[in-house]
């Protein structure tokens, strides 16, 4: 039985509390959030304990696991402290705001003997674990371009953290970062960044970035993303290959296709089934993470890929801004 304590009574930390309460081998004791009211009225809807301040939580009740669902530039402060008391670590994406910050994480981390668990949530999704499979197998023969988008309304909270892109990074790492951490799990380590934005240039209430990424193998990657939609959320996503693309596209009934290359060279559009899932891919990330800790196991997703993650954001916020690409070390 692992017991939680969640920092940030907000959206985020309320979908991580939903997951936590559907799960046997898991007990919500705590929520510590700097607004009281807020504290107070998600600590009561899950019969938990409320708190301010984290000084407060450390000793005011025992718990095994912190989950940081905080504003991202508050990441590197949680974590410091949540591993000097030997607390187990799940941190909301981006893993800290800049790549500095996530280097020291790591190390903090190590050195206390915790696990830090980046909660990169797109892995769990079933079109894009899917997708990967699809790749990994060869189903479209050899990769070698890579076109994402996502998108939606821009995010609006109380304190608008997110406007202060110095703080929330943008959509050029708050958001996209995303299919940064699915490109690497699908397509290995990326070699250059190049960008264009939005970032810094205060237009209200909208953000859009154009990331390219070079990979080690030669794969190229488009990545758009933008905080300009206000018909919704809306993700696509193509692999091209040798043998044929790969399409999906969160619109689309059946989002997931194959169009394949035939010898006669008339192509042949294959739908592949959904996988429908009964749990929220929250739950299953979450799931993953404390079963781990049960058993002992490293997540799936590293404290490495979180810090990954953040470079290769924190590249593109330098391209967009110095109008050159960043290769990296």
């Amino acid at each position: 039985m692992q017991r939680v304590a969640i920092v940030g009574a907000g959206r985020i930390g309320v979908v991580h509390a939903e997951a936590y309460a559907q799960m046997s081998n898991v007990e919500l004791v705590a929520v510590c959030d700097i607004k009281a009211a807020a504290a107070e009225e998600f600590a009561a809807k899950y019969s938990a304990k409320a708190f301010t301040t984290m000084k407060a939580l450390l000793s005011g009740v025992e718990f095994d696991v912190i989950d940081i669902c905080t504003p991202t530039h508050t990441h590197i402060d949680y974590i410091k402290q949540a591993a000097a008391a030997g607390k187990q670590i799940c941190c909301e994406k981006p893993l800290t705001r800049t790549t500095g910050q996530a280097m020291e994480a790591v190390r903090i981390c190590e050195e206390a003997g915790v696990t830090l668990f980046p909660a990169q949530v797109l892995r769990w999704f079933p079109e894009f674990k899917k997708m990967r499979e699809l790749i990994l197998d060869g189903a479209i023969g050899k990769p070698v371009v890579v076109r994402t988008s996502r998108g939606c309304a821009y995010p609006s909270r109380v304190d608008n953290w997110f406007a202060d892109v110095k703080n929330s990074g943008g959509v050029a790492l708050d958001m996209i970062i995303h299919d940064y951490d699915w490109l690497r799990w699908c397509f290995g380590k990326v070699r250059r960044v190049y960008a264009r934005g939005l970032y810094e240039s205060n237009f209200p209430l909208t953000d859009y970035a154009l990331v390219t990424l070079r990979f080690e193998s030669g794969l190229i990657a488009h990545v758009e993303g933008n905080w300009a939609r206000p018909s919704g959320f809306l993700t696509t996503v193509e692999v091209a290959g040798t043998e044929g693309l790969l399409s999906y596209s969160s619109a689309e009934t059946a989002p997931l296709t194959i169009e394949l290359k035939a010898k006669d060279e008339q192509s042949i559009s294959v739908a592949v089934p959904e996988s429908p899932v009964s749990r929220s891919p929250y739950y299953l990330e979450l799931k993953h993470f404390i079963d781990c800790l049960e058993e002992g196991r490293r997540p799936d997703v590293t404290a490495e890929d979180g810090l990954e993650a953040v470079r290769i954001g924190e590249a593109a916020i330098r391209s967009i801004t110095t109008d050159r690409p960043v290769a990296l070390a």
